[in-house]
């Protein structure tokens, strides 16, 4: 096979220092590789337009795009979420959309979820602040109230709210859940109360956001929210920045509408962005810890969920099924025939938690 007709996968954009891993597993294939560093839609035409395949991270695969590609097979996601990728757009184009499924990360996700909800409880930073300017006081950091018997709202309840949830049973703590696609029974079988979006908003100690990011939970949680919660709970974010308000957030802090809070990500995604500076209003409060979009990340996950998203394009264009399509189901109606073939993954608009 020449080089000219070697099928290309196109990596539109990473941030792991190198793409050696997906090289070695995209080359033992038979396929030729590509490296590009795609912000924006216009960039993934440019790196993408020809190839037979691509893998995004965080680049934008949007209708556009997808209708400009000339002879696109599949899309693999690096992570569970797809909101990067327009898979209606992409099952119209008989294209497979996979995912990687959130297994990956749950533990990570999890431990940086209890990890941000302790640290802001507990004013680990502020603690950390005041000691290396000479003040030695436990005063430094009051009011700080006990875990034991304060309750834990998740919104809602897929594989990485439930380990969510065995976390804060080992602290003595309730746990509430809102999740419409979980029948009740399901939710109190692993470990929480299911309850409604208004009673978990009113009712959260620790209101713990492991939301997917589609339309309808965009700017989800927003000032009549914030007003609505406990002025001293506290936000934990651990799945996409958009899910909050960030502006309506930022005023929560400040007229001190809840008490802290802790998140995984920003509004304006920064690793979306090419030039990304960082002046959004949050960072200059103390009761809010910001990382940066890091709880999925370990050794061991971030080399799980390279292998994984190569090996789907490797098999896609190698005539396998894909083992987690996201649209396999819908291309099926589309058009029978060799997608109706792939294994089952989340469905499309899964409403649980994605890394």
């Amino acid at each position: 096979m020449t080089k000219q007709t070697q099928p290309t996968v196109v990596i539109a954009d990473y941030d792991y220092g190198d793409v050696e891993i997906e090289r070695a597993i995209i080359e033992d294939a038979g396929l030729r590789l590509v490296a590009a560093d795609c912000k924006t839609e216009d960039d993934v035409i440019d790196a993408a337009r020809d190839a037979d395949a691509i893998i995004a991270q965080y680049a934008t695969v949007g209708a556009r795009a997808i209708n400009a590609f000339t002879r696109c097979k599949a899309i693999a996601r690096y992570g569970t979420g797809v909101d990067v990728v327009d898979v209606d757009a992409a099952t119209r184009r008989g294209i497979l959309v996979t995912n990687v499924p959130n297994d990956w990360c749950q533990n990570e996700v999890a431990d940086h979820a209890m990890a941000l909800l302790l640290a802001a409880t507990r004013k680990i930073c502020a603690y950390d602040r005041a000691t290396r300017t000479g003040t030695w006081r436990w005063q430094s950091g009051e009011p700080i109230h006990r875990l034991q018997g304060r309750t834990l709202g998740l919104l809602s309840f897929g594989a990485i709210a439930q380990a969510i949830a065995a976390r804060a049973h080992a602290f003595g703590m309730l746990v509430i859940a809102h999740d419409p696609y979980l029948e009740p029974e399901d939710v109190v079988a692993h470990g929480a109360q299911p309850t409604s979006f208004n009673e978990l908003i009113e009712h959260a100690d620790y209101l713990v956001i492991q939301a997917p990011l589609t339309k309808q939970t965009h700017h989800l949680i927003g000032e009549p929210e914030f007003r609505r919660m406990k002025p001293t709970s506290i936000l934990i974010n651990t799945a996409r920045g958009p899910i909050v308000h960030d502006h309506a957030l930022y005023t929560a802090l400040k007229e001190g509408w809840i008490a802290g809070a802790g998140v995984d990500d920003i509004e304006e995604e920064p690793a979306k962005q090419r030039n990304w500076e960082p002046v959004n209003p949050l960072f200059g409060l103390d009761n809010v810890i910001i990382t940066p979009h890091a709880a999925y990340y370990s050794d061991e996950a971030i080399r799980t969920v390279r292998d994984f998203a190569a090996h789907e394009v490797a098999r896609v264009l190698t005539g396998q099924p894909p083992l987690s399509p996201v649209n396999a189901a819908q291309l099926a109606i589309v058009q029978p025939g060799p997608s109706s073939r792939a294994g089952t993954g989340e469905p499309i608009g899964s409403p649980h938690d994605q890394g």
